[in-house]
């Protein structure tokens, strides 16, 4: 490869980290606006909000902050804090979704809908990691 074709690959490479970094942190805001509105309607409905309710919230929680985390790792270092978190993913997704379709039927409508749920955040995810 020749110097010119270098520096284009390099101005290349630089755009694509440029736009994949503008991605993340739109991704970055996105997960921050769920965790704020969440905080908030904990904050202002804790009559509504049972145990479950409340350990669920709070795992959804735990795993937006870890998400936020590994985003300001990768765009301010450029490197995943998980480097197989990918292919754990996929893994988890495959997995429910044999889970899902072989005991769906026999499963509450709650607990169906919070799989559900926690497929499309998994999905969403693996889409944006990508």
């Amino acid at each position: 490869m020749n110097r010119e074709d270098r520096e284009i690959k390099g101005i290349d490479s630089k755009e694509e980290l440029e736009m994949a970094n503008e991605r993340r942190i739109d991704e970055l805001m996105n997960i921050n606006n769920r965790y704020v509105r969440t905080e908030r309607h904990l904050e202002q409905h804790p009559e509504f909000s049972d145990p479950e309710n409340l350990e669920h919230a709070s795992n959804i929680q735990k795993e937006r902050e870890d998400r936020m985390d590994n985003l300001k790792n990768i765009i301010a270092y450029g490197k995943h804090e998980e480097e197989d978190e990918v292919e754990n993913l996929k893994r988890n997704i495959e997995y429910t979704d044999n889970y899902l379709e072989e005991n769906a039927d026999r499963m509450d409508e709650f607990t169906l809908n919070k799989a559900m749920e926690k497929q499309s955040h998994r999905r969403e995810q693996l889409e944006f990691l990508e």
